[in-house]
């Protein structure tokens, strides 16, 4: 069986999603042949590097413009003028398709779902066709050619609920949950961990993602940061800067101005997630699809912050809903916030509680089960 997973490089989750699907599917099938490969690199590289560098420094720069972008292109003109687009480029990725013959065809991301749903719908190609939404709030961009989609899988049963509203075959959507890499299935030596990063197990832990190397915000995450060294005095947190140099000196400014070396500790890249999301007991981050997965299935209460217009934003409101999260607001004072968050011990076991609710700790191993078995 030939298997082609195609993603796109608009921020991390859509890659990490398709690698951990790659991953199992290698690791746990027989007789399959499968690739993964960057759908809009393929078709334009040129088109490809200039809107990944657009996505990233409107991120960076102008994320209202780009959750203007979101919102516009579910309905509208741009709406259209994205799909007429993807149906150009997938005459280019047409070529591929009958180069590598696939039975099925798995995308993370809705261009990759729009081309070839569009091309199997002009008879082009038979391949049975996989999208896997990795947010946790839907955009009707993923269903653009539903009828020539074979399978859905979505965070939870509200988008499941959403898709079938849509018109959409129940028995093609499945709340399998994102996709999550088997790292937060292990189990780790706690003890060891703490001690390589000299901390107290017997002391709550804070893991605080600064956001990355696009610098998210980084005023308002370094006064946020500020706010927890300051007031979590008897707490110990991990501060992750990313590939950020500016935030990880800013970081270790504030450490530096409170005297917090014995209980704070500033990486500025780490590939320890897994290890350290499971000695902690929150979790301070952007709410990406990826790292709110990761989170969930680690049971760990959520503090979001800098949340991305558009996709970010819903996935912000959706875990505040679910009593899984706080947001802090631009508008808040961060220590009301933390006083309200802490002033009870109950309430982070609440929130962890509810985690378990949502957290799909098998998703991968299930989204591979269903495609293989039917």
């Amino acid at each position: 069986m030939k298997i082609l997973i195609f993603y796109a490089s608009y921020g991390g989750g859509h890659l990490n999603a398709a690698k951990s699907i790659h991953e199992c599917l290698k690791s746990n099938y027989d007789n399959i042949d499968v690739e993964l490969i960057d759908c809009m690199k393929y078709v334009n590289k040129t088109i490809e590097k200039m809107t990944t560098k657009a996505y990233n420094e409107m991120a960076k720069k102008a994320p209202w413009a780009w959750g203007r972008i979101y919102s516009d292109s579910q309905k509208g003109p741009l709406a259209h003028i994205t799909s007429r687009s993807n149906k150009f480029m997938a005459i280019k990725l047409l070529k591929l398709l009958r180069e590598k013959q696939p039975d099925l065809i798995i995308s993370t991301h809705p261009f990759g779902s729009q081309m070839c749903s569009y091309l199997k719908r002009k008879g082009k190609i038979i391949s049975k066709i996989a999208t896997i939404m990795t947010d946790f709030a839907p955009h009707d961009q993923w269903l653009v050619g539903s009828d020539f989609t074979d399978y859905y899988f979505v965070a939870h049963d509200k988008m499941k609920a959403y898709l079938i509203s849509k018109g959409i075959d129940e028995h093609k959507v499945f709340a399998t949950g994102i996709p999550l890499s088997n790292r937060f299935l292990k189990s780790y030596d706690k003890e060891k961990i703490f001690a390589e990063l000299n901390f107290k197990p017997d002391k709550k832990t804070i893991l605080f993602f600064g956001g990355g190397e696009f610098g998210l915000g980084k005023t308002r995450t370094v006064e946020i940061f500020e706010g927890f060294v300051q007031y979590c005095t008897d707490m110990q947190i991990i501060a992750i800067a990313g590939k950020n140099e500016k935030m990880r000196l800013a970081f270790e400014k504030v450490v530096l101005n409170y005297q917090a070396k014995e209980r704070v500790i500033v990486f500025e890249y780490t590939t320890q997630v897994p290890e350290f999301m499971c000695i902690s007991d929150l979790v301070v981050t952007k709410p990406g699809g990826l790292t709110t997965t990761e989170s969930l299935a680690s049971h760990l209460p959520m503090v979001i912050i800098n949340p991305i217009p558009g996709q970010e934003e819903e996935n912000a409101e959706f875990l505040e809903s679910n009593g899984i999260a706080v947001w802090i607001r631009k508008q808040d004072n961060v220590l009301e916030i933390l006083e309200n968050l802490f002033s009870h011990p109950d309430n982070l076991e609440n929130m962890k509680e509810h985690t378990k609710k949502l957290a799909k700790l098998h998703s991968t191993q299930d989204i591979c089960d269903i495609l293989l078995k039917n």
